[in-house]
C-alpha cells in the first residue's frame, strides 16, 4: 500500500492518538469512569491513530481514495 497520509495529517494523528491512548489507559486503570472495556477500546483507537500516523498509511483512506500525502510518487 502506498503512503496516503500527509505531514499535517500525520502530526495530528500522532498527537491526538497519543492523547487518546493515554486517556484509554487511564480509564482501564480506574482513573476515569468510562470502565475497563470502554477504556480498552479508547486505547486501541489511540494506538491505531499513532500507527497510521507513523507509517503514513491508512487503509480507510485507501478504500475511500483519499490521499493527503504532499509528495509526488
Amino acid at each position: 500500500m502506498d503512503r496516503n497520509v500527509g505531514s499535517l495529517d500525520r502530526t495530528v494523528r500522532i498527537a491526538l492518538g497519543a492523547l487518546v491512548a493515554i486517556a484509554g489507559v487511564a480509564a482501564v486503570g480506574g482513573y476515569w469512569t468510562a470502565g475497563v472495556a470502554a477504556g480498552a477500546v479508547i486505547a486501541l483507537i489511540g494506538v491505531v491513530l499513532v500507527v497510521t500516523g507513523t507509517t503514513q498509511r491508512c487503509p480507510i483512506y485507501a478504500g475511500a481514495g483519499i490521499d493527503t500525502c504532499d509528495t509526488e510518487r
